[in-house]
């Protein structure tokens, strides 16, 4: 195996020409936080591998299951029973070695959200749809350290981003969460804020949407998708390329209806 500097150069080498060798320095030198190694976070984990990133924090109590097996990347009938955290370090430090994974293998809560957060520059959600408190925690703290967070939701057959500023509208505001608040409320709002264009809706069959088991369907092609979308805006933040797309701006496009929509929500849940 090459020497460190040697693989760095050898093993992005085909970057070259969408980035420059001193944004590839920037990001070998970026940590990023991924909250969730499932669907998402696993995939985004891989993504963000391959493009670079020399740091990560990542986070998860689960282990994988055979229903696990249609989207996340880190579930094979090899890994079933295995924790999410250590197969997902595995296979980023299979991709590059020199990597530097801090592992957390449990959920992201306030005893630990220091922790998890210490020397990161970014947040990419990857916390299940239905863990609302954990995110709103994460979201909070994430705020209050000043590190942007991007989140990209697996909608149907399509992607949903939104990406909240420290010197922006909040979480909990945007949505307009608040402690008490009904959980089925909040995972609501949540759906709505995330796709107020709703583009997966003419297809999706709401009554598999389980909020009592926490189940909801989801695909490899949106997690995919998802993956691919949150990196261009880990990029630009990194590197500082472009605006950010920051809420009250949203997007989401649907390669099922080939439908893409962005607006802006002003006042989030206010708006009517």
């Amino acid at each position: 195996m090459p020497e460190a500097s040697q693989f760095w150069d050898d093993a992005f080498v085909s970057n070259r020409g969408l980035l420059t060798a001193e944004e590839q320095a920037v990001l070998r030198r970026s940590t990023v936080a991924i909250p969730g190694m499932g669907g998402v976070g696993g995939q985004h984990l891989l993504t963000l591998t391959r493009l670079g990133i020399g740091g990560f924090s990542i986070a998860d109590a689960d282990t994988f299951e055979i229903r696990n097996l249609n989207r996340q990347p880190g579930a094979m009938m090899t890994t079933i029973g295995r924790r999410k955290t250590e197969v997902m370090a595995e296979m980023a430090q299979a991709v590059n070695p020199h990597l530097t994974v801090r592992a957390l293998p449990e959920d992201v809560e306030s005893s630990n959200i220091d922790r998890f957060l210490e020397g990161c520059q970014l947040v990419v959600d990857g916390i299940d749809f239905f863990q609302i408190q954990a995110r709103r925690l994460l979201f909070r703290r994430a705020r209050e350290l000043g590190l942007p967070v991007v989140t990209c939701g697996p909608i149907g057959f399509s992607v949903a981003l939104l990406v909240f500023m420290p010197d922006g509208p909040g979480f909990d505001d945007y949505l307009g969460l608040r402690d008490g608040m009904d959980p089925r409320e909040q995972l609501l709002r949540f759906a709505v804020g995330l796709a107020p264009a709703g583009l997966h809706l003419p297809y999706l069959d709401r009554t598999a949407v389980d909020f009592t088991n926490s189940r909801a369907p989801a695909s490899s092609i949106a997690v995919v998708l998802c993956a691919g979308v949150a990196a261009v805006e880990v990029l630009n933040l990194l590197l500082k390329r472009r605006p950010p797309m920051a809420v009250p701006r949203y997007a989401q496009f649907d390669p099922y209806r080939l439908r893409y929509r962005r607006g802006r929500l002003w006042g989030g849940h206010r708006n009517p």
